[in-house]
């Protein structure tokens, strides 16, 4: 089929991520609409990017334009909504983690995009990194055995936007940095969570100017699955001294490393009193900037040759459950079943 149609919703830092890597790495995907409901951010990013169709809602884009898809990047609450929108008009959905708030709102998408015959492909986009992708194909080769522990960290840079430092429009850290490792640690053991215990801190909070109850800027988490295999999973954000993304599988027969502190492959020295440097990743896009080329490129991919994405509406669902499970937990200050909250409605 020709190139691919693709109107942009959201306009903001991670609109502007995929705009940029669709309009200079991803043949076949053709930016033809922009969607925010900020003036100021929507021509902004229409102008660095040259999107010349420009629209402060989804309803406004689907009455004067014409596109294939939809890459939703706007906020949680919103996801929902514009999702199924966009399925019931016949769009193709590559929908940003987290999927939605609740349970509820993840089915909704499901049987939109379902009914209506159309991808749904989560942004995960560690499932497309090369050093991930690599280690999963080795893991599913059985080069280290059946895995039985899982560490995944995500120690992030930079304060959470208001609307995610509260409970009541989202759920919190857990969904918005660590639904990655969420995603990761399921994938990697290749079975279901059953359970999670969840120990909260915040630190900077107070002096970041933030008052939102429950807000928390520490996270670790503990998780068992169905197979056996454990998981501690660690959150920071504002994380000062730059992005942190580290995996570790230990196997019956051996372990795998993915991911290092360093981001370069550069030594520095200029003092002798203080040693060698190397430089860190300031930002996530710098670490997982293939991972985002190639997902995308997936995305685009199965719309033109109709298949199914390799990370679809059912993980971010899984990965949505267990942050609610996760919240319920250090609310409660007990470990929570994933059937607790997979059964509440």
């Amino acid at each position: 089929m020709a190139n691919v149609r693709i109107c942009m919703i959201g306009a903001g830092r991670v609109g502007k991520l995929h705009s940029g890597t669709l309009r200079r790495h991803v043949p076949g995907g053709d930016v033809v609409a922009l969607v925010d409901p900020f003036e100021r951010v929507l021509n902004e990013t229409g102008d660095q990017f040259e999107i010349e169709r420009r629209y402060t809602s989804l309803e406004a884009a689907l009455d004067a334009t014409t596109f294939d898809a939809v890459v939703i990047t706007t906020p949680t609450p919103t996801h929902r909504d514009l999702a199924v929108l966009a399925a019931e008009n016949g769009k193709h959905v590559f929908l940003e983690k987290p999927m939605a708030l609740t349970l509820a709102e993840c089915d909704d998408i499901i049987t939109a995009t379902t009914n209506n015959n159309v991808v749904l492909q989560m942004g995960f986009m560690r499932r497309f990194d090369p050093d991930f992708a690599a280690a999963w194909e080795r893991i599913q080769a059985g080069e280290i055995g059946e895995p039985m522990i899982i560490k995944s960290l995500t120690h992030g840079p930079g304060l959470p936007p208001a609307w995610a430092t509260d409970l009541k429009t989202s759920n919190g850290n857990l969904a918005e940095v660590n639904s990655h490792d969420l995603d990761t640690t399921r994938w990697m053991a290749a079975s279901a969570p059953l359970r999670m215990y969840v120990e909260v801190a915040n630190f900077k909070g107070a002096e970041r100017g933030v008052t939102s109850e429950h807000y928390y800027d520490n996270m670790f988490a503990t998780v068992k699955f169905e197979s056996g295999a454990m998981a501690s999973i660690s959150g920071v954000c504002p994380c000062d001294y730059g992005y942190d993304s580290r995996v570790e599988i230990v196997g019956k027969k051996g372990i795998i490393q993915i991911g290092e502190l360093k981001g370069e492959s550069i030594v520095v020295c200029v003092d002798r009193d203080h040693g060698l440097v190397t430089p860190i990743f300031r930002r996530w896009p710098d670490r997982f900037r293939w991972g985002y080329i190639r997902e995308l490129e997936h995305f685009v991919d199965c719309i033109r040759h109709e298949r199914a994405p390799i990370v679809g509406g059912e993980d971010g669902r899984w990965a949505v459950a267990m942050v609610l499970a996760g919240t319920r937990s250090f609310l409660e200050e007990r470990p929570v079943y994933l059937q607790e909250v997979m059964s509440d409605y």
